[in-house]
C-alpha cells in the first residue's frame, strides 16, 4: 500500500471556504482518476497561529499509480487550486510505503 501525502497549510480567513471545496469537489476530483481507493483528510494538531494544516492521504495499491497521477492529473488540479486560493495555502507532498502494521 501506497500513500500520497499532501500536506496544506491554509490561512483562517478562506478556511471554511477551501474545507467546502475539498469535501464537496477536490477529494472528488482526485478519486474520480480511479487511481486511488480511498482518501482521509486529517487536521494536523499543531499551533495554528500561522493558519490551520491538514494532510489529505491518498491510498494507492502501488507506486505507479501514483507517478501516473502526478503526471497526467496533478498539474491541472494543482493549477485549480491556484486560481481559486492563490497563496492562502501552501502544499508540500509526499509518497509513503506502508512497510508493516501492527495491532495491539
Amino acid at each position: 500500500m501506497y500513500i500520497y501525502n499532501v500536506t496544506v497549510n491554509v490561512e483562517a480567513s478562506i478556511l471554511s471556504q477551501w474545507e467546502t471545496w475539498m469535501r464537496e469537489q477536490h477529494i472528488a476530483d482526485v478519486l474520480a482518476t480511479g487511481l486511488f481507493s480511498k482518501c482521509i483528510l486529517h487536521r494536523v494538531m499543531v499551533d495554528e497561529e500561522q493558519g490551520v494544516t491538514f494532510a489529505v492521504q491518498y491510498s494507492a495499491k502501488d507506486l505507479q499509480s501514483i507517478k501516473l497521477y502526478q503526471e497526467m492529473y496533478a498539474p491541472e488540479l494543482k493549477q485549480q487550486t491556484a486560481q481559486k486560493f492563490g497563496d492562502k495555502c501552501v502544499a508540500f507532498r509526499t509518497i509513503l510505503q506502508e512497510v508493516q502494521s501492527f495491532e495491539p
